[in-house]
Formats: structure tokens, sequence, C-alpha cells
């Protein structure tokens, strides 16, 4: 059985191609800058097969990027399947997925028009990821689809984690909620920490932390998700890369009648210009941020400061939600690679009974336990797997 999986975002498109026997990848790339000039890459995993590194091809829309995949998984030479019909299916991740799903579900009209409904909400994403979807039909119209929504998992929380405390009829109105995102990410994390501690996962308590230029945390109990720090959007919660995240909303009027915004230049600041840009003055990139706090550059400290601070914080606040913990995660970008980040963020831990170890957390991007043995609380690096989760789901329904 072998499933494509398609991350479609507004001017790129990432592909990953698995054969589900052994869960193991056959091919994966990534289709940039399609409607402008075009770049192409190709990574096959099978012996004899040439990597294609960021070629030009002209990929005037996501249709025609999905064709170039295709043509390129077929390649008589390069190639790593013999037909397109050797695919079963395509998985695709959807970002926005409102409160009508709480799992993933089979492409058809319904779902499309429910993924149209939730563009207000994920206004940059959820159009793309339908041109995902429409080209993967245009060019393979009888391969079941399935949208797999980043929004889904976090649909389990209570009312009192997702309500905002404003007037409840833009609730009943407008679906203004806590909705949360990273969601194939928390799950897959979850369940591989569970699996990793060897215990039940009635009763688990695992806390996720998905730390990359979007961050995001989420409180995760027996196995379900009952509290995340992103809202209704992916700006809120954390600071992050280029977003704010949580600030006092009386800024933004105390800002725009000062600088003479309007709601778009406000918004453009709390999304692009805030966050560990907006505070270093330097960059959105964490590892740029950190060099530049090795050499003792003073913004760039308080930005790192600032990012640790309020991961500690979210963290100390769900195992208060939670009545305890049992493990600690670490993915993402960030999570997976930045051993002083988590030492920092660790330090504000010990009254949880968090003990670190520093050999065992000098690691990059491995699978690894990184709290001492007599640590009360286990502290894990997981690297993550979106995909992987996409194409269970993606399997899982069409059998």
């Amino acid at each position: 059985m072998k499933i494509l999986v398609i991350n479609a975002g507004s001017s790129s498109l990432k592909y990953q191609l698995m054969d589900m026997e052994g869960e193991t990848i056959i091919a994966k790339g990534v289709c940039e800058r399609i409607g402008i000039d075009g770049l192409f890459t190709y990574k096959p995993q099978l012996e004899g097969k040439t990597t294609i590194s960021a070629k030009e091809v002209s990929m005037m829309t996501h249709a025609a990027a999905i064709q170039v995949v295709m043509d390129t998984l077929v390649d008589p030479e390069n190639g790593v399947i013999t037909s397109m019909d050797e695919i079963d299916a395509c998985g695709h991740r959807v970002v926005h997925g409102g409160s009508e799903f709480n799992k993933s579900c089979l492409v058809d009209n319904a779902c499309i028009a429910a993924i149209k409904r939730c563009f207000p909400f994920g206004p940059l994403h959820n159009p793309a990821n339908l041109m995902g979807i429409e080209a993967c039909h245009a060019v393979m119209k009888n391969t079941p689809q399935v949208a797999v929504f980043d929004t889904s998992f976090h649909q389990n929380m209570p009312e009192k984690a997702y309500i905002y405390p404003i007037p409840y009829e833009y609730y009943e109105k407008y679906g203004v909620r806590r909705y949360g995102f990273h969601g194939t990410s928390h799950r897959y994390i979850a369940d591989r920490a569970i699996d990793i501690m060897g215990i039940p996962v009635k009763g688990s308590k695992i806390i996720s932390c998905h730390m990359g230029n979007g961050a995001s945390v989420a409180a995760i109990k027996s196995g379900k998700c009952i509290d995340t720090s992103m809202g209704l959007t992916p700006l809120s919660g954390l600071p992050m890369g280029t977003r704010s995240g949580d600030i006092d909303p009386s800024i933004l009027e105390f800002v725009m009648k000062r600088e003479d915004f309007d709601v778009a230049d406000m918004m453009s600041v709390l999304n692009k210009k805030s966050g560990m840009l907006g505070v270093s003055g330097i960059s959105s990139d964490f590892r740029d941020v950190e060099d530049a706090a090795h050499k003792g550059h003073k913004r760039a400290l308080l930005a790192l400061d600032i990012f640790h601070y309020s991961v500690a914080k979210t963290v100390g606040a769900y195992a208060a939600a939670m009545n305890g913990v049992d493990g600690i995660v670490f993915t993402g970008g960030v999570g997976e690679n930045g051993a002083e980040n988590r030492q920092e963020i660790c330090n504000y831990l010990e009254f949880l009974g968090c003990t670190i170890d520093p050999e065992s957390n000098n690691v990059r991007g491995k699978e690894i336990i990184i709290s001492t043995a007599d640590s009360k609380v286990k502290l894990m690096v997981i690297p993550t797997d979106e995909e992987l989760v996409i194409a269970r789901d993606t399997l899982d329904l069409i059998s």
C-alpha cells in the first residue's frame, strides 16, 4: 500500500511517498516558488536513483506542481514507481477544520465545503491546502483523497479550555473559540512518549512542546488534548519566530493610534515583525538569535529569555491543569536541536521534580530521554513525524 502525503502552502508543496507495509519513505521533496520561477527538489530513497536539488522547473499552478511530482515519481530512469496506479491514496494536511472535524475524513463535496467555511480562520493556509487537494484530484481523478486537520486533535478540549471570556454570542455566531494547531505533531509525540515510558494510555499525563519558528504546547491526558497554547489562530500562545504570542489586547489600540495603523497594519506587526525578530532586532531564526546571544547581544539574550520563560510558564500551567505530569517532550526544529533552549526551560521546572542530564541533553534531532534516572518527570526529545500520522490516517480511512 503506497500513500502520497501532500502539504501544500500558498507557493510551495511538500510531498512524501510512503510504503505503508513497513512505514518507509520511498521518495520525498518539495516544489517551491510555485507561480514564480519554480524550484523542484526530489530525494528518492532507493539505490541507484539520483537526487534532484533545487532544479528550476516551470510550475505556474499547484496542479502543474503535482504533475511535475508525478512525472518524476514514474520517470523510467529515476522514478520509484512504474505507474501512478501504484499510489493507493493521497493524504493532505489541512490546517483548520474548525469545530466540524474531530478526526480525519475522506475528501468529498461536504468536506470541501467545510474546508472553505474555515477560510476565515486560516486565510493563509486553508486555501492553499485546498489547492493541493484539487491539484491531486485533477491528475488522479480516481485516487481517494484524505484530509488530516491540524485542529482535530484539540477538539476534545473541555469548554473551560476552549471558550474565551468574551460575549458568548461571538462563539455561537462566528465560532470564536480556541482551536489549537500542530495537532498531528502533538498527537504523534504523545503516542510515542507513552510507548517509550511504557505506561498505560489511560491516566497518562504528557506535555508536548512543539518548538520551531511556530511554537505551541499541549497538555495531553489519557491520550486526549485537554488544553493547548494556540487559540483561534496560530498567533496566540508562545512568542515565536515572528509572531507575538499572547499580549495585552489593549496594546493594539494603543499602538494603532500612535502609529496611525489600520487593522491590517497591526496584524502584520503581530504576525510578521514580532517574536524573536521583534525583540532581538536580528532575525526570526533561533539559530541567528542564539549566535548573537553567544556574542553578548543584549536584545538577543532577552528574546531567548522571554521564550524560555514563556514555555516554562505554560508547562507549569499545564502540569496544574492535569494535576501532575509523567513526561515532558521537546520536538520541532528548536525542540529537537536546541540543547541550550531545553536546558534553560528545564531550569525552571525543578519544582516539578525535573532533573535534566546535561550529557544526554547534548544531542540534535535524536529520540532520547534527557532526564536523569532519579528525575520524577521523564524529559524526552522526540523528532516529530507529521507525515507518518497523515499516512496512517489515510490508510485507516481507505481500508
